[in-house]
C-alpha cells in the first residue's frame, strides 16, 4: 500500500511552457513576382526559383516549433501515462481488495446461514426421530387395546350363556358395553393420531430435505467463494474468461437469496414446533386413554365383584330356603302318611257301625224300632263319614301342598343351579380372563 500511495502522488509538470496548444502562426508566402522572377506561361504551376531567406528562417522556425511541440506533447503523454498507470494500478488493487473483502463478507453470510441451516437440519432430524418414537408408542398402544377389546367382547359373549332368570341387563353388562364402546373410540382416536403423526413426519422430512438442499447449495457456493477468495495476482490457476461478467437471467438478488433461506428456516421451524406440539398431544392422549381404560377396567371389576357377591348371597339364601323346603317336604310326607293312616283307621269303625245298622235292619216286626241305639249308630256312621270326608279333604290339601313343595324344591334347585352357573361365568370365566388386562404402561405404549 505504501507503494500505491507513492504512485498516487502527482509529479509536477515541466515548467518550460504552459501545457496548452500554441496558436497557429500565419506566414506571408513570397510570390515570384517582380524583378528577378520567372513568370512565364510555360512555368505556370511550377516553382523554379529558390526560396527566400525569410522563407528559410520561417521553415526552420516551423520545424523548431513542431519538434518542441511534439516533445512537449510526448512528455505530457508520458507523464499522463505514468499517472494513469499508477492510478489504474491503485484502482485495480483497491478494487481487488474490495472484491476480496466483499467475497469474505459473503463467506461470512453464507457461513452464518449455513450454520443456521445445519442447526435446523439437526433439530428437525432429532425431532423427527422423537416423533417416530411417539408414533411407535401409539402403534404399541393401539395393539395393546386389542386385548381389552377381546376381553370385553368375550365377557359379553360368556354372559350371554347365562340362564333365565339371571339373563338380565345388569350394571355389569352396562359397564362392559361402556368399556367396549370406550375401547372402540380410543382405537379410532389412536388411528387418527397415527395418521396425523405420519403426515407430520412426512412434512418434517420434506422440509428437512429442503433445508439440506439449501445447505448443500450453500456449502458448494461457500467452497467456490472460498476458492475465489484465495486467488491473487500470483495465482497460477487464473485465466481470461471474457464472458464471465454477463449476469445470468436466473440469478437471484441478495434480498431474494436471503428471503429464500429465511423462508426455508421459518417453514422448518414452524413444522418442528408443530411436531413438538403433536408429541405433547400424543403424550396427553396416551396418558388419558390409558387412565380411562384402567378406570373403566376397575369399574367393570368392581361391578363384577358386587354382582358375584349378590349372586353368592342369593345362592346362599336359596340354599337356606331349599333346606327348609326339604324339611317341610319331609314333614308333609309324614303328614300325608298320617292322614292316610287316619283314614284307614276310620274305615274299620265305619264298617262296624254300618254292619250293626245292617244287622239291626233285619229285626222282625215291631222289633224294628228306632231306639236310641239306632239313632246313635246312625249318628256314628254320619260322624265317621264326616271325619273321613274331612280327612280326605285334608289329605288332598296335604298332597297338593306336598306337590307345591316339590315344585318349589325343583324351582329352588334350578335357581341355585342357575346362580351357580352365573357365578361360574362371572367369576371363573370373566374375572379370570380379565386378569390378563394390560397394564397402564402397556396401554400408554411404553411396552
Amino acid at each position: 500500500m505504501a507503494q500505491t500511495d507513492v504512485l498516487l502522488t502527482k509529479q509536477p509538470a515541466p515548467q518550460t511552457i504552459p501545457a496548452c496548444e500554441l496558436p497557429p502562426k500565419l506566414y506571408d508566402v513570397a510570390r515570384n513576382t517582380g524583378a528577378y522572377t520567372s513568370s512565364g506561361l510555360a512555368t505556370s504551376g511550377f516553382r523554379t526559383a529558390k526560396y527566400l531567406v525569410d522563407e528559410w528562417f520561417q521553415n526552420c522556425y516551423a520545424r523548431y516549433h513542431q519538434a518542441f511541440a511534439d516533445r512537449d506533447h510526448s512528455e505530457r503523454q508520458r507523464h499522463e501515462s505514468r499517472q494513469l498507470a499508477a492510478e489504474t494500478e491503485a484502482l485495480a488493487q483497491r478494487t481487488q481488495a474490495d472484491s476480496t473483502r466483499k467475497v469474505g463478507e459473503r463467506l461470512q453470510d453464507m457461513h452464518c446461514w449455513k450454520s443456521e441451516l445445519q442447526h435446523e437440519v439437526g433439530e428437525l432430524g432429532a425431532e423427527t426421530d422423537l416423533l417416530l418414537a411417539q408414533k411407535q408408542r401409539i402403534e404399541r398402544a393401539l395393539d395393546a387395546t386389542a386385548v381389552p377389546f377381546s376381553i370385553a367382547s368375550d365377557n359379553l359373549q360368556c354372559r350371554e350363556r347365562r340362564q333365565h332368570p339371571d339373563l338380565v341387563r345388569d350394571y355389569v353388562e352396562m359397564e362392559l358395553l361402556k368399556e367396549a364402546e370406550l375401547i372402540r373410540n380410543i382405537q379410532e382416536l389412536l388411528k387418527r393420531t397415527i395418521m396425523q403423526a405420519v403426515s407430520q413426519i412426512r412434512m418434517n422430512r420434506e422440509h428437512k430435505e429442503r433445508c439440506e438442499m439449501d445447505w448443500s447449495d450453500k456449502v458448494e457456493a461457500y467452497n467456490i467463494d472460498e476458492t475465489c477468495a484465495r486467488y491473487h495476482n500470483q495465482s497460477t490457476e487464473v485465466q481470461f474468461h471474457p464472458h464471465s461478467t454477463k449476469f445470468e437471467e436466473s440469478a437471484s438478488t441478495p434480498e431474494s437469496w436471503a428471503k429464500f433461506t429465511q423462508e426455508n428456516l421459518h417453514r422448518a421451524e414452524r413444522e418442528r414446533l408443530a411436531s413438538v406440539n403433536l408429541r405433547g398431544l400424543i403424550d396427553c392422549i396416551l396418558r388419558d386413554t390409558a387412565e380411562d381404560l384402567r378406570l373403566q377396567c376397575d369399574a367393570v371389576n368392581l361391578a363384577f365383584g358386587r354382582r358375584c357377591e349378590e349372586l353368592e348371597d342369593a345362592r346362599h339364601k336359596l340354599g337356606h330356603h331349599l333346606q327348609k323346603t326339604l324339611r317341610e317336604i319331609t314333614d308333609q310326607e309324614h303328614n300325608v302318611a298320617a292322614l292316610k293312616q287316619a283314614i284307614k283307621d276310620k274305615e274299620v269303625p265305619l264298617k262296624v257301625a254300618q254292619t250293626r245298622l245292617y244287622q239291626r235292619s233285619h229285626r222282625p216286626n215291631v222289633e224294628l224300632c228306632r231306639d236310641t241305639a239306632q239313632f246313635r249308630l246312625v249318628n256314628e256312621v254320619e260322624e265317621l263319614n264326616m271325619s273321613l270326608a274331612a280327612l280326605k279333604d285334608k289329605l288332598l290339601e296335604a298332597e297338593q301342598s306336598l306337590r307345591n313343595l316339590e315344585d318349589t324344591r325343583m324351582s329352588l334347585e334350578k335357581d341355585i343351579a342357575v346362580k351357580t352357573n352365573s357365578l361360574f361365568i362371572d367369576r371363573q370365566k370373566c374375572m379370570t380372563h380379565r386378569a390378563r388386562y394390560p397394564t397402564i404402561l402397556q396401554l400408554a405404549g411404553y411396552q
